[in-house]
């Protein structure tokens, strides 16, 4: 069996990137950023706040998927899930879903699978290679 941390680390950062792309693009073909704006506005968070929320989740997981700068991406990734969790799922945190698992656990796997990313860089399946500082 073939060992490779570098392969652990492509898999882990091409999934997460991938899954929370799909999620910025459904937000951009769903009404765009004025939907996100009227939800911010809602918790007393400028609208404008919400053209970061495509920053983490179109531009950083592209970056993430590519491997360009991934421990600075994946940061914002986790970030972005902190305040989806803080504004979307605060009512939710200690609850249990239908099948028994963590309500959350879709948001939770989110953020610790950034976080994860962030700790451990791209690898060297990256444009970035192993060699560069945020990688």
């Amino acid at each position: 069996m073939i060992r490779s941390d570098d392969t652990g680390k492509f898999v882990l950062r091409v999934t997460l990137g991938s899954l929370i792309l799909l999620h910025g693009i459904a937000k951009l073909a769903g009404g765009g950023v004025g939907g996100i704006a009227n939800m911010l506005s809602s918790h007393g968070i400028p609208g404008a706040v919400a053209y970061l929320v495509y920053v983490g989740e179109i531009l950083a997981p592209v970056l993430l998927i590519a491997g360009i700068y991934t421990r600075a991406a994946a940061w914002v990734v986790a970030i972005n899930m902190v305040f989806a969790i803080w504004l979307v799922h605060t009512g939710q945190v200690w609850d249990l879903g239908k099948s028994g698992g963590w309500a959350l656990e879709l948001q939770g796997m989110y953020l610790f699978g950034a976080i994860a990313c962030a700790f451990l860089g791209a690898g060297r399946f990256s444009v970035g290679g192993t060699g560069g500082r945020y990688n």
